[in-house]
């Protein structure tokens, strides 16, 4: 059998998926083309809105046999198609969260005839009702404000009070500008923050991750990060190389890719 743990391949996702075996991966993160025509090095964001939908069925049925029963998968979407793609997955997994990424877009520009859009969809979805989530591995700390604010009696001992808050499902996170430490060059690269949340989150501590469309591989890089196994394909052969490199400076231990 191929070795597909921890590996990238440079292949189409949907053709190459049979290498991954049925009920192995915990978590699927997807950041699929967005049928915007973005130029990836290649035609697979220029379909029309039917064949894009007809591809993003496909893809998804061969990946979600993949996930174990107590697995969950993240989707990037854009608004325009994320009601039927949501649809389809609803056929088959049950939807926990919509989740909107405000991406802190400047308020400058746009257009003059519609609200400009500031946001990625994100939806989330799981196999069962027992599905693996670990919430005070993502808690987000209380300030020292609302913490003597909440010192009455009552409050003392809350975990909740000492672990952080539920993160709610608008992820304020700044898109990735060109002066970001962690940019590279691809043009729809998402932030380690938002990826080693979901990791976090939705993947057991050397479980698996599995991404269909890794990009820049910032899947990749956060579940090293976060001591995580992968896999993924990726189609571009330099995105592929780009991967590498980014791996590779996690095992030189370059400063810019430690946790914080």
């Amino acid at each position: 059998m191929t070795q597909w743990r921890n590996r990238i391949f440079c292949e189409d996702a949907l053709s190459g998926m049979a290498q991954i075996p049925d009920g192995a991966i915990d978590l699927i993160i997807a950041d699929p083309p967005y049928g915007l025509g973005k130029d990836y090095g290649n035609d697979s964001d220029k379909l029309d809105a039917e064949a894009y939908l007809q591809w993003t069925q496909a893809w998804i049925n061969a990946a979600l046999p993949k996930l174990k029963v107590t697995g969950s998968l993240y989707i990037f979407l854009t608004w325009r198609y994320s009601p039927e793609i949501f649809v389809m997955l609803k056929q088959q997994m049950t939807m926990a969260n919509e989740i909107i990424w405000d991406r802190r877009v400047p308020s400058m520009g746009g257009g003059t005839r519609k609200y400009s859009s500031v946001h990625d969809t994100i939806g989330f979805f799981v196999n069962a009702k027992d599905y693996y989530f670990d919430l005070d591995a993502v808690r987000i700390a209380y300030d020292a404000v609302t913490k003597k604010a909440r010192s009455r009696s009552i409050f003392i001992g809350a975990k909740w009070l000492e672990l952080g808050y539920n993160p709610k499902d608008v992820w304020s996170v700044s898109r990735l500008h060109r002066e970001h430490r962690e940019r590279a060059d691809h043009p729809t690269q998402k932030p380690l923050e938002i990826i080693e949340r979901m990791l976090k989150a939705s993947c057991p501590p050397g479980g698996i991750v599995f991404d269909p469309f890794m990009g820049s591989g910032t899947t990749a890089v956060a579940a090293r990060r976060c001591g995580r196994d992968f896999v993924g394909f990726e189609l571009n052969p330099v995105y592929c190389e780009m991967i590498e490199q980014r791996l590779a400076a996690i095992e030189a231990g370059s400063p810019e890719t430690s946790l914080e």
